[in-house]
């Protein structure tokens, strides 16, 4: 047997909101840039989920079709040698004359599939219909895409309608071309719960599998959901039809999330109110069951009940967690375990799918809302091209040599862990003994200067990620040592170097510019050489003090670097001389604030207001402040994509210090009237400052914008110092 594939995706959801249309493929800009093809063929990708999507071809009128983005598109696709799965309606309702629960949707988009497969013949599989019962229960049971009905009847015609919808495109393709493949999506889970919600629980396991069961003729006067359907207006007449003319798929495609599983407790004081819900008997609780249940993750049994219950051929067909990058890469490789042990137990698995090789927007609302939240995928899309992630280099590992490989990251996911639990409904126990002990001998990353307000950061984050790390401080290892460097990396043998050390204090290096010198090019380079000599990354930060602030915009990386002070001069000279090895990422950054401590510029300048003291801060020179947290997630994410090179990171956005202090007080509460804003030339500080130092990048848009930053900041510190602390002053 073949090994299993490892296919493609681009998110191409066209949901509609009342009478607004919310397209996937124009929020990642993949609309618009033929040359992505060429990244996907790059990968080594050779079957690809694609779409050709009614709403985007014939918005306006049954009649009339755009073809052009569709014929260059899958022009290329077969240049390329990559074999589509042509997908024609992706969480949608169709264009503007139908609907889900229209008479004319399924002949309508039967219709459509024909005209495609006229004008692509060489295409041999479709999926004409993207997970229809999922798009049925939101669009129809839970209101949340057009039509926004929410009952059972409404769900049951939607489902219907799709279904054959689904069963009369295939039919109308394969009149054209007899070969052709039916490549079934849905997302498939199961659902748990409280012995009292057992009634629903049997329901909607039974349910999970409805859009399967019609299209295989299974729904016949046995099937346990037809007094259901029959109830919810669905006539004997319309559901025989299934049974007299089945559509089985050739693949069964499989998407599971981690959310797909579910939990139901009738008991609602234990859940947040979102979570709540109802059905016809009573209230409950629907809750992700993966924050309930504390045994170890059991959502990939799903294969194996899939395939016992159709004995047909599987592709795992969305691969994604919206997460941080080493736990996409886990989740990805427990994907393909999963798949692999079903394989061995008997399953046909055929194929994994990576998606979305482009990333998704807003799904975190269930695509209710366009924020700009940004899921990635293979590649990054954020900044003014595509950029390579660490899931990129996993699908070629997992192409080159049948396998993804990603030792470092091989440990249980946020999903397996204890922590995932957040409602205790059931009692806690221990996570299964083979993911405990599932700890290889994962080399770890290396951190200097653990008692810097960065360092704490990053170890932070690198704790609450499951990233193993050995932190050192100025005690532990003097970096301006070469010789000292060199054996403590040997030692340590780390996958990666995070030099979070430094001489940080601006003015004083106007007196003491020796041992600043020192510390910020002598630590770097050393640490640098190290990380170049063993072959693995080094990360390490400079600051917008480099520039000269003659600028009226964010400098980019490719700004010219002009410092006015010994501190900026001595950061430039690290920025050269780190970025003179090739595995150098050399991060700028800014301002930064988040840690609730002395020293700290926004939180010494909030605690002094909201104590009625005064406090001045500068109201001529403008800087993009850097949430703490922000930086070491992002910076994080960074390094295991194996990006090198110069990045300025800093949260979106440029304010002076003044106003920066008071858009902190605002979102705490406290009064501003003790603020005493002042211009640089009054405060005569020893070390000379750029007016303008504000930053963005050409690389990478990798930071939330600074009010959403200020947001988390201020939910932080009342929750570190309590209101009493943060009272507003008389």
């Amino acid at each position: 047997m073949d090994d299993i594939a490892i296919w493609g995706g681009v998110e191409c959801s066209v949901n509609r909101i009342g009478d607004r249309w919310y397209d996937q493929l124009e929020l990642s800009g993949h609309a618009h840039r033929l040359a992505d093809l060429e990244l996907i063929a790059d990968l080594g990708i050779r079957t690809l989920r694609y779409p050709v999507l009614w709403e985007r071809t014939a918005p306006d009128s049954s009649s009339e079709r755009d073809w052009r983005w569709a014929d260059e598109r899958l022009r290329k696709l077969r240049f390329l040698s990559i074999d589509p799965i042509v997908g024609l309606v992706h969480h949608g309702s169709g264009p503007r004359y139908t609907g889900l629960i229209e008479e004319n949707f399924a002949p309508e988009l039967a219709r459509f599939a024909a005209d495609v497969a006229a004008r692509y013949p060489w295409v041999n599989r479709y999926t004409p219909i993207n997970e229809p019962l999922t798009t049925a229960r939101f669009s129809t049971l839970y209101g949340h895409w057009y039509p926004h009905h929410r009952n059972e009847r409404s769900f049951a015609r939607a489902l219907l309608n799709q279904c054959r919808a689904i069963s009369l495109s295939m039919k109308a393709i394969r009149n054209i071309n007899p070969a052709a493949e039916l490549v079934q999506t849905e997302d498939l889970g199961t659902t748990y719960g409280t012995p009292h919600m057992g009634y629903q629980q049997r329901f909607d396991n039974e349910r999970r599998w409805l859009s399967w069961d019609l299209l295989c003729g299974r729904v016949d006067t046995h099937h346990p959901l037809r007094p259901f359907l029959e109830d919810s207006g669905i006539t004997a007449d319309e559901l025989d039809w299934f049974v007299t003319n089945p559509c089985p798929p050739q693949i069964l495609g499989i998407n599971h999330y981690v959310t797909s599983d579910r939990y139901l407790d009738e008991r609602l004081a234990l859940y947040p109110s979102h979570a709540h819900g109802h059905n016809s008997r009573e209230r409950y609780a629907d809750i992700d069951a993966v924050r309930v249940v504390p045994q170890s993750y059991p959502g990939w049994n799903v294969i194996k009940a899939a395939s016992a219950r159709y004995q047909l051929p599987i592709a795992l067909t969305e691969v994604h967690m919206g997460c941080t990058r080493e736990e996409q890469l886990r989740w990805f490789q427990e994907a393909w375990r999963a798949a692999s042990k079903a394989r061995m137990d008997g399953c046909d698995v055929r194929a994994l799918t990576t998606w979305s090789i482009f990333g998704a927007y807003n799904w975190d609302t269930l695509l209710t809302r366009t924020d700009g939240s940004y899921e990635c995928g293979a590649f990054d899309v954020r900044a003014s091209k595509p950029r390579p992630t660490a899931i990129a280099r996993l699908i070629r590992t997992a192409i080159s040599w049948g396998e993804p490989l990603e030792t470092h990251f091989d440990l249980p996911g946020w999903w397996q862990r204890p922590e995932k639990v957040l409602y205790g409904a059931v009692p806690e126990k221990e996570v299964s003994r083979d993911l405990a002990q599932r700890r290889p001998n994962s080399r770890p990353i290396l951190i200097c200067g653990a008692n810097g307000s960065l360092g704490r950061a990053l170890i932070h984050a690198c704790e609450k990620r499951s990233l193993k790390l050995r932190a050192l401080s100025r005690a532990d290892l003097d970096v301006t040592n070469s010789a000292a460097v060199n054996s403590a990396v040997e030692a340590i043998r780390p996958w990666a170097i995070i030099n979070a050390a430094g001489y940080v204090r601006v003015d004083e290096a106007e007196r003491h510019s020796a041992e600043c010198i020192r510390d910020n090019l002598r630590g770097p380079q050393a640490l640098a050489a190290a990380a170049h000599n063993r072959r693995v990354t080094m990360l390490t930060f400079s600051s917008d003090l480099v520039f000269d602030g003659q600028n009226a915009t964010p400098y980019l990386e490719s700004s010219v670097a002009r410092p006015l002070n010994v501190y900026g001069m001595s950061k430039r000279a690290s920025e050269v001389a780190t970025l003179a090895y090739p595995s150098t990422l050399c991060v700028r950054t800014a301002a930064f604030f988040g840690a609730w401590h002395r020293g700290d510029f926004l939180s010494d300048a909030l605690l002094a207001l909201s104590r009625g003291r005064k406090f001045v801060a500068l109201d001529d020179v403008t800087v993009s402040p850097t949430y703490l947290p922000d930086l070491a997630q992002a910076s994080l994410d960074l390094l295991i994509d194996g990006c090198t090179g110069l990045l300025h990171l800093a949260n979106s956005g440029a304010v002076t210090w003044a106003n920066f202090l008071a858009r902190g007080a605002e979102a705490l509460g406290i009064d501003t009237r003790n603020l005493e804003r002042r211009g640089l030339a009054e405060l005569k500080l020893p070390a000379p400052r750029p007016l303008y130092s504000a930053l963005a990048s050409e690389r990478v848009c990798a930071m939330p914008t600074l009010e959403d930053a200020i947001g988390r900041y201020a939910s932080a510190a009342s929750k570190m110092l309590g209101d009493h602390s943060l009272q507003k002053s008389s």
